[in-house]
């Protein structure tokens, strides 16, 4: 691993597109870290973001060899294995965004370069992060049936990849960390509206404990959605992961009646709060809250989703006049 700063943690970013750039920004207003660069394709992009910041910019990832502790990883999904292997396997600390890769080959490639590397590997999927949701998940028991629905408007950003790895995978992830049983059955269907890809997709996940999942997941609705409802044998939690805020009804088992409490989380930096996870982990406080194997298994059921829509979509096809 390459020398540590004495008194700070030496970071970059390598892709300041819209996401990127804001966690350069985070990173540079991190305690105890140093943002020393930025790199993005475009020279001018990684110009104008390292003026703001004071730091450097390069067009070119290999600039970094040697000169840093930790890097993120904002370039587009299709160049995360190729960008963030060489950093993991000299020991670097990666935080790469969501999904992990475009394929398990390749999500497996980077969990074994970081082992081998002795690297942390933190994958970025926010919504962990979220209060509501981890308020939610502090109340939870067992879990008896799931409801999630995500929401957003058309961008042009983003459509490298389809609904189901741009947005559902959020919520996979969150099902997924919350579930106390292995995934028995998967069934779904989604259809193209404004792309060549899946642009709206329902999912039903059945668990070997009876416990059932339905998401939904849309990028060409009006508004913009984030709901969850988790409910279990003694009742409900409602959380609305948008605006923050968390909705708990409990059964009274002394009393017999009902016990309502909601919480609103105003004050909220989800970006922050995974970036400064990360770094505390590559200080050496332990593993991050979304490891690689976690990136990975959202991944996994991500692309089983999305094979299964596109089965349906042609089997549909198949009998149109």
């Amino acid at each position: 691993m390459p020398a540590m700063a004495k008194n700070k943690l030496r970071a970059a970013v390598v892709g300041v597109g819209y996401l990127g750039q804001f966690h350069a920004e985070k990173l540079a207003a991190a305690p105890g870290v140093e943002l020393v660069a930025v790199v993005d394709a475009d020279p001018a992009r990684a110009k104008s973001v390292a003026a703001k910041l004071g730091c450097a910019a390069h067009d070119d990832p290999r600039a970094l060899a040697g000169a840093v502790d930790l890097v993120c990883v904002a370039v587009p999904t299709p160049r995360h294995r190729d960008v963030a292997l060489p950093f993991l396997e000299a020991g670097v600390h990666v935080l790469v965004e969501k999904p992990i890769a475009t394929t398990l080959a390749e999500a497996d490639a980077l969990i074994a370069a970081a082992k081998k590397g002795g690297a942390l590997l933190a994958v970025g999927h926010l919504q962990r992060f979220n209060p509501a949701f981890r308020a939610l998940s502090a109340a939870l028991g067992r879990p008896l049936y799931i409801e999630c629905e995500r929401l957003a408007g058309f961008k042009q950003r983003g459509i490298d990849v389809d609904v189901v790895l741009d947005l559902m995978i959020h919520d996979l992830d969150l099902v997924l960390s919350m579930a106390r049983s292995e995934l028995a059955h998967v069934s779904a269907c989604g259809f193209h509206v404004l792309t060549d890809s899946i642009d709206i997709a329902s999912v039903r996940l059945e668990f070997a404990d009876g416990c059932v999942a339905n998401l939904s997941a849309s990028r060409v609705s009006q508004q913009p959605v984030r709901k969850l409802r988790v409910f279990q044998a003694d009742g409900y939690a409602s959380a609305d992961l948008q605006a923050g805020k968390l909705r708990l009804v409990r059964r009274d088992a002394r009393g017999g009646g009902i016990a309502e409490v909601e919480s609103s989380y105003d004050d909220r930096d989800e970006l922050r709060a995974e970036v400064l996870d990360f770094v505390e982990a590559a200080r050496g406080g332990g593993a991050p809250l979304v490891g690689g194997e976690d990136g990975r298994q959202a991944l996994a059921l991500a692309l089983e989703v999305g094979r299964l829509v596109r089965a349906r979509l042609e089997r549909f096809q198949a009998v149109q006049p």
